[in-house]
């Protein structure tokens, strides 16, 4: 499988594979690349209805050219105060926002969550967004106003009165148990068509069938969330030698 940054020609064939609707994994196929390659590829630049290959090949080489120019040639990646290697952060924070996008989200929307569930407070103010996805402050405040509405950010002051915006780990919890919700409206709304077209006619056994295997699913997501929703608080555990194990409670 061939790595390296996407070729001219490899884009113009992504853009061929859009328009004939194929999906990414056979885009990727073809290519003989990752599917998420490829999707990281469309949703940064524009998305399938909106995705040119020219416009894609200039904007990658763009932001290799200022990476060029803001790193001296033969320096090693610089690394974050947490020591972490800033390019490979914002890297996964790239591949992170293609995960939001890819499920709906805004693109701005996407870029603010990631950078907040990639941080290991959890929180940033606002001009801390502005500064690491460097963005304008309007974007941010509108990026966020969308997030509150969704339930998936909340507002708090800290100790110098600042307003930092947090994600909450119970959030997953609470967005499966909305899934919950909604396929069970399905359900009861499938049944509701039964009486009105008649027990036992296709269309009714149609929907009859859609009622219950949304029930199932109902059932499966909410007792699994349920189950789960511990792992959300699991502590990263100490072993004698100090290094911490993610995914144990301590």
């Amino acid at each position: 499988m061939p790595g390296g940054r996407l070729t001219q020609q490899e884009r113009q064939q992504i853009a061929l594979g859009l328009a004939d609707g194929l999906p990414y994994a056979e885009i990727a196929r073809r290519l003989d690349r990752p599917t998420s390659t490829i999707t990281r590829e469309v949703m940064r630049n524009g998305g399938p209805t909106a995705y040119r290959a020219d416009l894609a090949h200039r904007a990658t080489e763009r932001r290799a050219q200022r990476r060029r120019q803001t790193a001296p040639k033969g320096a090693k990646a610089p690394l974050q105060a947490d020591g972490r290697d800033a390019e490979a952060v914002r890297e996964y924070q790239e591949a992170f926002t293609t995960v939001f996008m890819a499920s709906g989200a805004p693109k701005m929307m996407s870029r603010v969550l990631a950078c907040l569930y990639t941080t290991d407070e959890g929180s940033l103010t606002a001009a801390q967004l502005v500064e690491r996805l460097e963005v304008s402050p309007a974007s941010v405040s509108k990026a966020i106003a969308f997030l509150e509405e969704q339930g998936l950010v909340r507002r708090e002051r800290d100790a110098r009165r600042r307003e930092r915006y947090v994600v909450d780990d119970d959030v997953w919890y609470q967005s499966m148990m909305a899934s919950a919700r909604g396929t069970a409206q399905v359900a009861e709304t499938a049944r509701q068509g039964v009486g009105v077209l008649g027990p036992g006619t296709p269309a009714a056994v149609r929907l009859e069938n859609i009622a219950r295997f949304m029930d199932f699913v109902t059932e499966s997501i909410a007792r699994a969330a349920e189950q789960a929703r511990d792992v959300l608080y699991a502590k990263p555990q100490t072993p004698p030698d100090g290094t911490a194990e993610p995914g144990s409670d301590g």
